[in-house]
């Protein structure tokens, strides 16, 4: 069966512009075109679509999306490249979940320090609670 971009489209949850931007950049393959040049999709094209939305998930960008379609059109002699591509990329969420890890601790601090004060009526509590005041250095220090 194939689809118009506007079918993929609707059933990708994705814009006609992207499913043009991502053939453009060379994302999609070799995409099939009607007598009319219009853009037919097949299965394969889903299932390609659904693989670059789920790298582009994981943080992923466009030209490394792209580069690893290149090593999986190259074949099994690119398996260790594609596994680093991975590895790096687990590195780079690792980095991140770090950093939201930090923003969560400094997020449940600031709840904490509004908990304080509205409970003692005033807005500066370091003087009063010294662990606070301890907390507060160590989580905005730079």
């Amino acid at each position: 069966m194939e689809y118009s971009i506007g079918q993929v489209a609707e059933r990708q949850g994705l814009t006609t512009h992207t499913l043009r931007y991502y053939d453009k950049e060379g994302l999609l393959g070799k995409i099939r075109k009607n007598s009319v040049g219009l853009r037919r999709f097949s299965e394969e094209d889903l299932n390609r679509l659904t693989i670059i939305e789920c790298l582009k998930a994981t943080g992923l960008r466009l030209k490394d999306i792209k580069h690893y379609f290149d090593l999986c059109a190259q074949g099994e002699t690119t398996l260790q490249e594609r596994m680093k591509l991975f590895e790096n990329q687990k590195l780079n969420l690792e980095k991140q979940m770090q950093e939201i890890r930090q923003n969560m601790e400094r997020i449940d601090f600031k709840i904490r320090y509004y908990q304080e004060a509205i409970k003692n009526g005033e807005k500066d509590i370091y003087l009063r609670n010294k662990k606070l005041a301890a907390e507060k250095e160590r989580l905005f220090k730079k």
